[in-house]
C-alpha cells in the first residue's frame, strides 16, 4: 500500500527547554538521530511516497536537515505557518491532500506502530477518523473511597488499576472531515472530534499494544534515549 502523510512539526516544544530554544523538537537526537529521521524513515519504509512538514518554530532548520527527502525516497513538501494553527487547523491550508485516506501524525511520536495496519483498520472501518489509540494502565498509590451524598462510605479501592485508552497522536483520516476545519484559524484534534461526533460522523480507533511512547517530556526523551538500542529491531532501524 502506497500512502500520503502529514507531518506535524511546527510545536515549540517548551517542555523540552531550554533543548529546542536552538532547535526544533523533531530534530533533537535519540541515540544521535533526529526524531524527525526516524519517522520519516518508518513512514517510507511502510509506503509512503509523499509527506508534508508543517513547520513551525524553527523550522528553517528542518528545511536545511530534510531537503527534498530524496534521502528517505519521499517527496517532500513544506507548509510554514505564520501563525500557529493548532494541531489540525493546517488540514485545511493544504491543497494537495489525496481522495484516499491519509496519515496524519505528530512529528515527536516514537512507535512501531503499522501505517498500513492503521490504514487498513481505517478503511475496514468506513469512518472518517481513525485514532492511533494506545492502552496505558495505571495504579493509584492510595486507598480510593467511594461515598454517598451523606458521607457514608459505600466502597473502598486499595490501589485500584486503571486501564484506558489514550491518543497516540497518529491518525488515518479521510479528506472530507476537512470541511470541519475553519481555514486560516486554530483547530486542534479533540476540537475535530467533538466537531466529527456533534454532527454525527463517525470516529473510530485502532489499538496498538506494543510500543509508544511520546517525546515531548524530558522524563520521556531520556526513557527514549536510554531503551533506543534494545528498541532498534522492533522499530525496524
Amino acid at each position: 500500500m502506497t500512502f500520503t502523510a502529514v507531518v506535524l512539526a511546527g510545536g515549540k516544544g517548551t517542555r523540552l527547554s531550554p533543548f529546542t530554544y536552538v532547535l526544533p523538537k523533531p530534530l533533537l537526537p535519540i541515540d544521535q538521530r533526529p526524531i524527525l529521521d526516524i519517522v520519516l524513515t518508518q513512514l517510507a519504509r511502510e509506503g509512503c511516497e509523499k509527506a508534508t512538514l508543517a513547520l513551525g518554530h524553527l523550522g528553517h532548520l528542518i528545511e536545511v536537515y530534510c531537503g527534498d527527502g530524496r534521502q528517505w525516497g519521499l517527496d517532500l513538501e513544506y507548509f510554514r505557518e505564520t501563525t500557529p494553527l493548532g494541531t489540525v487547523g493546517v488540514l485545511a491550508q493544504l491543497e494537495s491532500l489525496p481522495e484516499e485516506p491519509f496519515i496524519v501524525m505528530n512529528g515527536d511520536v516514537l512507535s512501531d506502530l503499522s501505517f498500513g495496519e492503521l490504514l487498513d483498520s481505517h478503511i475496514n472501518g468506513g469512518a472518517e477518523l481513525t485514532i492511533g489509540a494506545f492502552r496505558r494502565t495505571e495504579r493509584d498509590e492510595l486507598g480510593v473511597i467511594e461515598t454517598d451524598d451523606d458521607g457514608r462510605v459505600t466502597e473502598y479501592h486499595e490501589k485500584p488499576v486503571h486501564h484506558y485508552l489514550v491518543s497516540m497522536g497518529i491518525y488515518a483520516v479521510q479528506r472530507s472531515v476537512v470541511e470541519l476545519i475553519p481555514t486560516g484559524h486554530r483547530m486542534d484534534f479533540p476540537d475535530l472530534v467533538q466537531a466529527l461526533l456533534a454532527s454525527g460522523r463517525d470516529v473510530d480507533t485502532h489499538v496498538h499494544a506494543n510500543y509508544w511512547l511520546d517525546l515531548g517530556r524530558p522524563d520521556d526523551f531520556t526513557q527514549a534515549n536510554e531503551q533506543f538500542e534494545s528498541l532498534r529491531s522492533r522499530l525496524g532501524l
